[in-house]
């Protein structure tokens, strides 16, 4: 089985740390992989290292005609039994003619317009909800399949509170999340100023960051909120914190969940798609309404306050992770999907 990954993405993000961890897993598993990635990705080296073939050639020019003549060469060269395209950017730079030789996949980790993968025959989506959004625009259901995602966190101890300026007796919220206005991380500190004992953490970057600190500062609450930047260590202060918050307006799924849950955190989030489709409120974590300072604080204070509460949905979100979420469990399933579709390539 050869396998042409293709992830165009521009920056960090969950779905370019979620693809980067699939071939990682699928290299170690044996599967024969090249991948087509930006020069600036940010872990590149990472898949090189790991002996991964990379072809940073086609994306280094802006002109799409050229980027796809490039693909084009180098599908020939490759002879990929599947091109396995990460959401519709890569989609897009598909070649008509690759479909007569290549098994070609799209993944959506969105609702994404069908059209913009013309060049796809079969499709992948990270939540159950997706393939649903796939059938109905058209998609033959044996063509759409539901795989999760798996988190991919570090296994570090957790870090010491002092190195990010935050007291003893403080309670930490933490946020893993990139800094975009879609995230609700103004409704996250703006909650914070009804939460006079806990600190928060902000891991990630984007492009709000300033109006996120001008925001703390006209709440009063920038002595407690730390910005700190992407981090590869979300283990390391996931074991740190009290409490996982995800506050975002709008979030498809959101594999923050599955972070907090693999490390035992309890876990708070804002009903979006995805947490909505996946925590049961005080079972596996806690739900409150989107765009509501007032109610997410509450919930906040709900888990922070009670003992039980926290332990017992930290508890059953530990348990979630390890019965359908595993990197062995998904990876198993991307490798019989490939598997299946070859086969059905085959018959075509």
């Amino acid at each position: 089985m050869r396998v042409l990954q293709i992830m165009a993405g521009k920056g960090n993000g969950g779905a370019e740390l979620y693809s980067t961890d699939v071939m990682l897993s699928l290299h170690q598993a044996g599967i024969d992989q090249s991948v087509v990635m930006r020069p600036s990705a940010p872990r590149t080296r990472e898949l090189q290292q790991a002996g991964l073939r990379l072809a940073t050639n086609v994306l280094k020019t802006p002109v799409r005609p050229l980027q796809r003549a490039r693909l084009s060469t180098l599908i020939a060269a490759e002879k990929p039994d599947i091109i396995h395209c990460w959401m519709r950017r890569a989609a897009s730079l598909i070649p008509a003619s690759a479909a007569k030789t290549a098994a070609v996949i799209g993944w959506f980790g969105d609702y994404e317009d069908i059209r913009h993968f013309n060049s796809c025959d079969y499709f992948a989506g990270c939540t159950p909800d997706l393939t649903r959004h796939m059938r109905e625009a058209g998609i033959a259901p044996e063509r759409a399949a539901y795989i999760p995602t798996f988190p991919s966190v570090d296994d570090a101890p957790a870090i010491d509170r002092a190195q990010i300026g935050t007291p003893p007796g403080a309670r930490i919220l933490l946020t893993l999340s990139r800094l975009h206005p879609t995230k609700g991380l103004d409704t996250m500190i703006e909650a914070l100023a009804s939460l006079p004992n806990c600190h928060l953490w902000i891991a990630g970057d984007g492009p709000v960051r300033g109006d996120l600190e001008r925001l703390a500062k006209k709440c009063g609450v920038a002595g407690r909120v730390k910005f700190l930047g992407w981090r590869t260590d979300r283990g390391a202060l996931l074991r740190a914190a009290d409490v996982c918050v995800l506050p975002s307006r709008y979030e498809p799924f959101g594999t923050v969940i599955l972070d907090a849950w693999s490390t035992g955190t309890a876990f708070v989030a804002c009903e979006s798609d995805g947490p909505r489709a996946h925590i049961r409120n005080r079972v596996n974590g806690m739900l409150a309404p989107p765009d509501n300072p007032a109610e997410l604080a509450q919930a906040i204070k709900a888990v922070i306050t009670d003992e039980s509460l926290r332990a017992r949905i930290a508890a059953a979100g530990r348990a979630e992770f390890l019965a359908y979420f595993t990197r062995e469990r998904v990876t198993d399933q991307w490798i019989a999907y490939y598997q299946s579709i070859i086969a059905d390539h085959a018959k075509r």
